[in-house]
C-alpha cells in the first residue's frame, strides 16, 4: 500500500484511496481552521501552509487518478462533482485494463495461466 503515492500511474484500490483522502483532510484541516478564525494571518504560517499545501494537493489529485484508472477511466473523471463518491464505493474493474493490471489479483491471468486448462 502507498507505492508511490505522487505517481499518476497505476491503479489503487477503495481503501488507500479512502485511507489518502483521510489523511488529506487530517493535515489540512489544521490550516483550515486557523484561517477560519484569523481575520489576518501571519506571513510565517501562509509560507508553511504553501510549502504543505501542493504536494498535499499533488498527492490527492495523484491518487485520485490512479483511483480512476481502477474504474477504467481517465484521471480527468476525478473533476465531475460528486464522483469521489463513485471512486469510493464502486468497485474495481476485473483484471487488466489498460492503466495496469487489478491490485486485488482478481482476474490477472497471462498466458501462463492458460497452460493445461480445458475451456469447452
Amino acid at each position: 500500500m502507498f507505492k508511490n503515492p505522487f505517481s499518476f500511474d497505476g491503479r489503487i484500490r477503495r481503501t488507500e484511496y479512502g485511507l489518502s483522502y483521510l489523511i488529506y483532510i487530517i493535515v489540512g484541516l489544521p490550516f483550515d481552521l486557523y484561517y477560519d478564525n484569523t481575520y489576518d494571518p501571519s506571513l510565517t504560517v501562509s509560507i508553511i501552509f504553501l510549502i504543505i499545501l501542493i504536494p498535499l494537493l499533488w498527492f490527492i489529485i495523484a491518487q485520485g487518478a490512479k483511483r480512476c484508472h481502477d474504474r477504467g477511466n481517465s484521471g480527468w473523471f476525478q473533476i465531475i462533482p460528486f464522483y469521489i463518491f463513485w471512486m469510493i464505493f464502486a468497485d474495481s474493474d476485473n483484471g487488466e485494463n489498460e492503466y495496469g493490471s487489478n491490485p486485488k489479483g482478481i482476474g490477472n491471468h497471462g498466458f501462463i495461466d492458460e497452460i493445461g486448462r480445458k475451456d469447452y
